[in-house]
């Protein structure tokens, strides 16, 4: 069984910020992208993490909706077919 890999991306002036990572790893991403805030050289804000962050929890909410209604459902006794 392959594993899905996540990509989240931010284009800011010049600079490019591609992130990849599974969902076993979400919570170390958005750990991630508080260090890429914290480093004083980087162009990368606080803003910038709050808004990655908040994408990657909605993402993660929008796959367990998906997962859910794709679990397969006990077959009903009534139905003949």
């Amino acid at each position: 069984m392959s594993r899905e890999i996540n990509v989240i991306a931010l284009i800011k002036g010049g600079e490019r910020y591609i992130f990849l990572y599974d969902d076993d790893n979400r919570l170390e991403m958005i750990r991630t992208l508080g260090r890429f805030a914290a480093h004083p050289e980087l162009s990368f804000s606080w803003y910038d993490a709050a808004v990655l962050s908040q994408k990657i929890r909605q993402e993660a909410r929008r796959r367990a909706l998906q997962n859910r209604f794709k679990a397969k459902q006990p077959a009903d006794p009534d139905d003949h077919a």
